[in-house]
């Protein structure tokens, strides 16, 4: 089956390792070593690892403790959100010199419809290379690329040369291309996924093509239908310029495990300080409140309440927060909190950027 056109132009850029890169950018002596940005201590988290460190294993979401086992001489530095935020404001800039159809993914990619642009270039794959050598020239951050017909393979494709290279799919490549690709390697399937996959002989994209839509949807709920469809090139979701997040929240890992449930009261009321601070700055509001705990045996529990109208404010929402807390007892110490808020009233909202905030 041959894909018809007319093809849309998808470029998804994808900064290099931002977090860690941004850090060697403004402390030059930590350029070429292997560095995690994260949480500081032995209670702290990975949240991103320059290529150097990757090479040991060292990955986010990973604790301290075990990226100092995987990579001994790693240094550690803090987390600076206002200065990630500026220079992806800058980078932004350079996006809508060719067209008004950015969909920003986090701080660090972002999809790009450059079908029509603003230069008039027919070349996306020309385009691309123009803006990742414009964000060296402002930022002097690196940026990869991936461009293709649709959103689900130009982001695969930025996977492909980094860092600091780009991969275009042309139209007549794409076929071939999904069926060789590795399930793995298929945006949006996890390990779980992949296992399971691989447990039914699936392997690659042409396995994935050799079953019904009946038989996926059987094996898979949902997305069954959703693998039907992309491993045949079909993914029509249009670059959103005005996404907007579904939920808003924060959360905090502690130095030490806490079992006082009074100063975890203490705790959860910084982190509603905050959330309160970001939903005012984007005139957002919601109708469900989330209590997120992590134990120190790493379980994770969640207690939601959802009330009849939006709320923003602390004083509206704490005394929910505090019913939570005291819902059930907890089952043991605890390393992190979290509270957030979904179910917001999107149609007013602006897209709301968060991150993780940690104790050092």
């Amino acid at each position: 089956m041959e894909l018809q056109p007319p093809f849309r132009k998808i470029i998804h850029v994808d900064m290099d390792a931002y977090y860690a890169s941004v850090a060697e950018l403004d402390n030059p002596e930590l350029k070429g070593k292997a560095i995690a940005v994260g949480g500081g201590g032995d209670r702290g988290v990975v949240s991103a690892a320059s290529y150097e460190a990757r090479k040991f294993g060292v990955k986010s979401a990973m604790s301290n403790v075990l990226a100092k086992q995987k990579c001994p001489h790693i240094i550690f530095v803090k987390s600076d959100f206002a200065r990630y935020k500026e220079l992806s404001a800058q980078i932004r800039e350079i996006f809508f010199e060719y067209t008004d159809l950015v969909e920003p993914l986090s701080l660090d990619e972002a999809y790009l419809d450059v079908t029509q642009n603003k230069k008039n270039n027919p070349s996306a794959n020309e385009i691309a290379r123009e803006i990742r050598q414009k964000i060296f020239e402002k930022t002097g951050l690196r940026a990869s690329a991936g461009i293709s017909i649709n959103k689900f393979i130009a982001k695969v494709a930025s996977d492909i040369n980094k860092p600091n290279g780009q991969k275009t799919i042309h139209p007549e490549e794409v076929i071939q291309f999904l069926e060789e690709l590795p399930v793995n390697k298929f945006y949006g399937v996890g390990k779980v996924t992949a296992a399971k996959m691989y447990n039914l002989g699936i392997f690659v994209g042409n396995d994935l093509k050799k079953r019904s839509l009946e038989a996926l949807t059987q094996l898979f709920g949902k997305s069954g239908a959703h693998y039907y469809n992309i491993v045949r090139g079909i993914h029509k979701s249009e670059v959103k310029p005005n996404r907007i997040r579904k939920s808003v929240g924060a959360e905090r890992t502690f130095r030490e495990n806490i079992s006082s449930e009074i100063y975890m009261l203490e705790k959860l009321d910084d982190i509603a300080d905050e959330i309160e601070k970001r939903m005012n700055k984007s005139n957002a509001k919601g109708k469900t409140i989330t209590l997120k705990i992590k134990y120190s045996d790493f379980t994770q529990q969640t207690r939601s309440k959802t009330v009849g109208h939006f709320i923003s404010k602390k004083k509206e929402f704490f005394p929910i927060v505090k019913e939570l807390l005291y819902q059930e007892k907890l089952e043991n110490s605890v390393r992190l909190l979290g509270l957030s808020f979904s179910n917001l009233n999107n149609n007013r909202t602006a897209p709301i950027w968060v991150q993780l905030q940690f104790d050092f």
